[in-house]
């Protein structure tokens, strides 16, 4: 059985900017994706690309429900 690995991330625009936060499978390819606005998103509208935080887990259901906690949390 092939364990699958996944990612919570969170991005910023700068210090104290705009926030993104989200969940992939392939932490590297989504950087990237960001990185160069290769899809018309929120985060290229706000260039947000640089990535401050991640966390990995092998469940789906655990990263699903942190990412929505982290987006509930204050920005302070």
């Amino acid at each position: 059985m092939v364990m699958k690995t996944f990612y919570v991330y969170m991005l910023a625009s700068k210090r104290n900017g705009t926030l993104y936060i989200g969940i992939t499978n392939n932490l590297q390819r989504r950087h990237y994706e960001h990185e160069t606005k290769a899809v018309q998103s929120f985060t290229a509208k706000y260039s947000v690309h640089k990535l401050v935080y991640y966390e990995q887990t092998e469940d789906v259901e655990s990263a699903m429900r942190h990412e929505k906690q982290l987006k509930r949390w204050n920005r302070t």
